[in-house]
Order: structure tokens, then C-alpha cells, then sequence
């Protein structure tokens, strides 16, 4: 039995971004690395996440032999994390809002 994780998610602030710019410095231009671009990453890093357990999961209830129920538990809990990781960023960043917009001028 094969207890091995392969993980097909990124991390939100790793690879890609590195990724980018040293492809952007072989082709002489600078690629757009913000808040912005990071966030859209990370979201659709989530998501991925959350579409692949989806998918394992309906593999498991149609009984498909290839699907592994450890592999399908650890990909919701990889959602899960991420969801919530997700969740505590957005409230931050309300919460950073808030009180920038309470400030008095």
C-alpha cells in the first residue's frame, strides 16, 4: 500500500510566482506581481482544491476502484484548511477596511 500524499495544489505564495518572474526575466519583460494577482492565485488554488475533493468524492459513492477513500479524505481536508485559511484572509481584510474607513481625516 502506497501511503505517499501527491499533492497537485500549489501554494499560494510559492512556485507560480517564482515561476513568472524567472520567465519574465529570460523574456526581458516585468509580469504583473501584486496583492491582486497573489490573491486571484490563491482563490483559484482553493477552488481547485475544492473541485478535485468534489470529484473524488463522487468517485467514492459510484464505487470506481481506482479512487482510494484515504486519498478522497485527504483531499477534503486539503479543501477544508484551504477554505478556512480563505476565510480568515477575507475577514482580515474586512476587518482592515473597517477600520481604515474609521479613521478620522
Amino acid at each position: 500500500m502506497d501511503l505517499r500524499i501527491n499533492s497537485t495544489i500549489t501554494p499560494p505564495t510559492g512556485g507560480v510566482g517564482l515561476q513568472r518572474r524567472a520567465a519574465a526575466a529570460t523574456a526581458g519583460t516585468e509580469p504583473e506581481v501584486g496583492f491582486s494577482s497573489a490573491l486571484k492565485g490563491a482563490l483559484q488554488s482553493v477552488s481547485a482544491a475544492q473541485n478535485r475533493s468534489a470529484d473524488l468524492q463522487r468517485e467514492v459513492q459510484m464505487e470506481n476502484p481506482s479512487v482510494s477513500l484515504e486519498e478522497t479524505m485527504v483531499a477534503i481536508q486539503k479543501a477544508q484548511i484551504g477554505f478556512q485559511a480563505t476565510l480568515h484572509v477575507r475577514n482580515r481584510m474586512v476587518q482592515a477596511y473597517t477600520d481604515i474607513m474609521n479613521m478620522q481625516v
